[in-house]
Protein backbone atom coordinates (compact mmCIF):
# COMPACT_ATOMS: atom_id res chain seq x y z
CA UNK A 1 0.00 0.00 0.00
CA UNK A 2 1.34 3.43 -1.02
CA UNK A 3 -0.37 6.65 0.04
CA UNK A 4 -0.77 9.47 -2.47
CA UNK A 5 -2.12 12.88 -1.40
CA UNK A 6 -5.25 14.21 -3.07
CA UNK A 7 -4.34 17.83 -2.37
CA UNK A 8 -2.80 18.30 -5.81
CA UNK A 9 -6.01 17.65 -7.74
CA UNK A 10 -7.38 20.97 -8.99
CA UNK A 11 -9.71 19.83 -11.74
CA UNK A 12 -11.80 16.73 -12.40
CA UNK A 13 -14.29 15.40 -14.91
CA UNK A 14 -17.01 13.13 -13.49
CA UNK A 15 -18.80 11.02 -16.10
CA UNK A 16 -21.92 8.97 -15.41
CA UNK A 17 -24.51 7.19 -17.48
CA UNK A 18 -27.44 7.93 -15.14
CA UNK A 19 -28.31 10.33 -12.34
CA UNK A 20 -26.98 8.98 -8.99
CA UNK A 21 -24.30 6.74 -10.60
CA UNK A 22 -21.48 9.13 -9.71
CA UNK A 23 -22.60 9.69 -6.12
CA UNK A 24 -23.31 6.02 -5.32
CA UNK A 25 -19.94 5.01 -6.66
CA UNK A 26 -17.70 7.95 -5.79
CA UNK A 27 -19.54 10.13 -3.30
CA UNK A 28 -16.84 9.64 -0.69
CA UNK A 29 -14.13 10.63 -3.15
CA UNK A 30 -16.10 13.75 -4.10
CA UNK A 31 -16.48 14.79 -0.47
CA UNK A 32 -12.81 14.14 0.25
CA UNK A 33 -11.55 16.00 -2.81
CA UNK A 34 -13.77 19.01 -2.17
CA UNK A 35 -12.57 19.23 1.44
CA UNK A 36 -8.90 18.87 0.47
CA UNK A 37 -8.95 21.22 -2.52
CA UNK A 38 -10.87 24.49 -2.06
CA UNK A 39 -11.87 25.86 -5.45
CA UNK A 40 -11.75 22.44 -7.12
CA UNK A 41 -13.06 22.65 -10.70
CA UNK A 42 -15.46 19.84 -11.65
CA UNK A 43 -17.19 19.20 -14.96
CA UNK A 44 -20.14 16.92 -14.24
CA UNK A 45 -21.46 14.85 -17.15
CA UNK A 46 -24.51 12.60 -17.45
CA UNK A 47 -25.65 10.82 -20.59
CA UNK A 48 -29.27 10.13 -19.64
CA UNK A 49 -31.95 11.48 -17.34
CA UNK A 50 -35.39 13.03 -17.21
CA UNK A 51 -35.63 16.68 -16.13
CA UNK A 52 -36.67 15.64 -12.61
CA UNK A 53 -33.77 13.23 -12.26
CA UNK A 54 -31.32 15.75 -13.69
CA UNK A 55 -32.54 18.27 -11.13
CA UNK A 56 -31.71 15.72 -8.43
CA UNK A 57 -28.24 15.32 -9.92
CA UNK A 58 -27.60 19.07 -9.77
CA UNK A 59 -28.61 19.15 -6.11
CA UNK A 60 -26.40 16.14 -5.41
CA UNK A 61 -23.35 17.59 -7.15
CA UNK A 62 -23.60 20.80 -5.13
CA UNK A 63 -24.01 18.83 -1.88
CA UNK A 64 -21.18 16.37 -2.52
CA UNK A 65 -18.81 19.06 -3.83
CA UNK A 66 -19.28 22.06 -1.53
CA UNK A 67 -17.17 25.01 -2.60
CA UNK A 68 -16.28 23.48 -5.98
CA UNK A 69 -16.58 25.36 -9.25
CA UNK A 70 -19.17 23.24 -11.06
CA UNK A 71 -20.15 23.04 -14.70
CA UNK A 72 -22.70 20.60 -16.08
CA UNK A 73 -23.40 18.70 -19.28
CA UNK A 74 -26.65 16.81 -18.72
CA UNK A 75 -27.95 14.85 -21.69
CA UNK A 76 -31.15 12.92 -22.36
CA UNK A 77 -30.13 9.88 -24.36
CA UNK A 78 -32.38 6.84 -23.77
CA UNK A 79 -31.68 4.98 -20.53
CA UNK A 80 -30.26 1.47 -21.09
CA UNK A 81 -29.79 2.17 -24.82
CA UNK A 82 -26.43 3.92 -25.00
CA UNK A 83 -24.78 1.23 -27.19
CA UNK A 84 -27.42 1.98 -29.83
CA UNK A 85 -26.35 5.63 -29.62
CA UNK A 86 -22.61 5.01 -29.85
CA UNK A 87 -21.80 8.11 -31.91
CA UNK A 88 -23.75 10.44 -29.64
CA UNK A 89 -22.17 8.91 -26.53
CA UNK A 90 -18.70 9.23 -28.03
CA UNK A 91 -19.43 12.88 -28.79
CA UNK A 92 -20.50 13.47 -25.17
CA UNK A 93 -17.18 12.11 -23.90
CA UNK A 94 -15.19 14.23 -26.37
CA UNK A 95 -17.21 17.32 -25.41
CA UNK A 96 -16.46 16.62 -21.76
CA UNK A 97 -12.73 16.56 -22.46
CA UNK A 98 -12.96 19.85 -24.38
CA UNK A 99 -15.00 21.51 -21.61
CA UNK A 100 -12.22 21.11 -19.05
CA UNK A 101 -8.95 20.65 -20.94
CA UNK A 102 -6.08 19.56 -18.79
CA UNK A 103 -8.27 18.00 -16.11
CA UNK A 104 -6.06 16.02 -13.77
CA UNK A 105 -8.57 13.33 -12.81
CA UNK A 106 -11.43 11.59 -14.61
CA UNK A 107 -13.89 9.22 -12.96
CA UNK A 108 -16.18 6.96 -14.97
CA UNK A 109 -17.74 3.46 -14.76
CA UNK A 110 -15.72 0.24 -14.80
CA UNK A 111 -15.18 -1.96 -17.84
CA UNK A 112 -16.51 -5.06 -16.04
CA UNK A 113 -19.79 -3.41 -15.06
CA UNK A 114 -22.76 -5.56 -16.08
CA UNK A 115 -24.85 -2.60 -17.25
CA UNK A 116 -24.39 -1.92 -20.95
CA UNK A 117 -24.55 1.88 -20.55
CA UNK A 118 -21.81 1.84 -17.91
CA UNK A 119 -19.66 -0.54 -19.92
CA UNK A 120 -19.76 1.65 -23.02
CA UNK A 121 -18.61 4.72 -21.10
CA UNK A 122 -15.82 2.68 -19.55
CA UNK A 123 -14.63 1.62 -22.99
CA UNK A 124 -14.82 5.11 -24.47
CA UNK A 125 -13.16 7.07 -21.68
CA UNK A 126 -9.56 5.81 -22.20
CA UNK A 127 -9.83 6.54 -25.93
CA UNK A 128 -10.52 10.20 -25.18
CA UNK A 129 -8.72 10.91 -21.89
CA UNK A 130 -5.16 9.95 -22.79
CA UNK A 131 -3.26 12.33 -20.51
CA UNK A 132 -5.40 12.14 -17.37
CA UNK A 133 -5.57 9.71 -14.50
CA UNK A 134 -8.77 7.75 -15.15
CA UNK A 135 -10.37 5.94 -12.22
CA UNK A 136 -13.15 3.50 -13.02
CA UNK A 137 -15.75 3.29 -10.24
CA UNK A 138 -18.07 0.49 -9.16
CA UNK A 139 -21.84 0.56 -8.62
CA UNK A 140 -23.52 -2.18 -6.53
CA UNK A 141 -26.55 -3.63 -8.26
CA UNK A 142 -28.85 -6.63 -8.72
CA UNK A 143 -26.54 -8.14 -11.36
CA UNK A 144 -23.91 -9.05 -8.76
CA UNK A 145 -20.96 -7.72 -10.76
CA UNK A 146 -18.53 -6.74 -8.01
CA UNK A 147 -14.91 -7.57 -8.88
CA UNK A 148 -11.43 -7.24 -7.44
CA UNK A 149 -10.27 -3.61 -7.62
CA UNK A 150 -6.78 -2.16 -7.57
CA UNK A 151 -7.18 1.40 -6.26
CA UNK A 152 -8.69 2.30 -2.88
CA UNK A 153 -9.78 5.60 -1.39
CA UNK A 154 -10.05 5.20 2.41
CA UNK A 155 -12.95 7.12 3.95
CA UNK A 156 -13.32 8.43 7.45
CA UNK A 157 -16.38 7.30 9.37
CA UNK A 158 -17.72 10.82 9.01
CA UNK A 159 -17.24 10.86 5.22
CA UNK A 160 -18.82 7.42 4.74
CA UNK A 161 -21.89 8.31 6.77
CA UNK A 162 -22.16 11.75 5.22
CA UNK A 163 -22.14 10.10 1.79
CA UNK A 164 -25.12 7.92 2.72
CA UNK A 165 -26.94 10.85 4.30
CA UNK A 166 -26.51 12.91 1.12
CA UNK A 167 -27.61 10.03 -1.11
CA UNK A 168 -30.93 9.90 0.73
CA UNK A 169 -31.33 13.68 0.74
CA UNK A 170 -30.35 14.21 -2.91
CA UNK A 171 -32.24 11.39 -4.63
CA UNK A 172 -35.71 11.07 -3.07
CA UNK A 173 -37.02 9.43 -6.24
CA UNK A 174 -34.94 6.31 -5.49
CA UNK A 175 -36.05 5.66 -1.92
CA UNK A 176 -38.62 3.06 -2.95
CA UNK A 177 -36.04 0.75 -4.50
CA UNK A 178 -35.42 -2.39 -2.47
CA UNK A 179 -31.63 -1.99 -2.68
CA UNK A 180 -31.53 1.67 -1.70
CA UNK A 181 -30.55 1.56 1.97
CA UNK A 182 -27.75 2.24 4.42
CA UNK A 183 -26.71 -1.41 4.65
CA UNK A 184 -25.95 -1.69 0.94
CA UNK A 185 -23.94 1.53 0.80
CA UNK A 186 -22.09 1.16 4.10
CA UNK A 187 -21.72 -2.61 3.68
CA UNK A 188 -19.79 -2.25 0.43
CA UNK A 189 -17.74 0.60 1.93
CA UNK A 190 -16.92 -1.57 4.94
CA UNK A 191 -15.84 -4.49 2.72
CA UNK A 192 -13.59 -2.26 0.61
CA UNK A 193 -12.26 -0.68 3.77
CA UNK A 194 -11.28 -4.07 5.15
CA UNK A 195 -9.37 -4.74 1.92
CA UNK A 196 -7.19 -1.66 2.39
CA UNK A 197 -6.88 -1.63 6.20
CA UNK A 198 -9.39 1.15 6.71
CA UNK A 199 -12.80 1.22 8.33
CA UNK A 200 -14.50 2.36 5.12
CA UNK A 201 -13.31 2.89 1.56
CA UNK A 202 -14.35 3.18 -2.06
CA UNK A 203 -12.66 1.01 -4.68
CA UNK A 204 -11.70 1.81 -8.25
CA UNK A 205 -9.82 0.35 -11.19
CA UNK A 206 -6.95 2.10 -12.91
CA UNK A 207 -5.87 0.52 -16.18
CA UNK A 208 -2.87 2.76 -16.78
CA UNK A 209 -0.96 5.33 -14.73
CA UNK A 210 2.39 7.12 -14.84
CA UNK A 211 4.37 7.74 -11.66
CA UNK A 212 6.73 10.69 -11.92
CA UNK A 213 9.18 10.40 -9.05
CA UNK A 214 10.58 13.74 -7.93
Amino acid sequence: MLDFPLTGVRSMIAVGAHPDDIEIAAGGLLLTLAAANPGLRVHYVLCTGTPDRQAEARVAAAAFLPGAELTFALHDLPDSRLPAHWNATKDIVHEAAAALPGAELVICPARNDAHQDHRLLAELAPTVFRDQLVLHYEIPKWDGDLYRRNIYVPLSDEAARRKVELLHASFPSQKGRDWWDDEVFLGLARLRGMECRSRYAEAYDCNKASLRLA
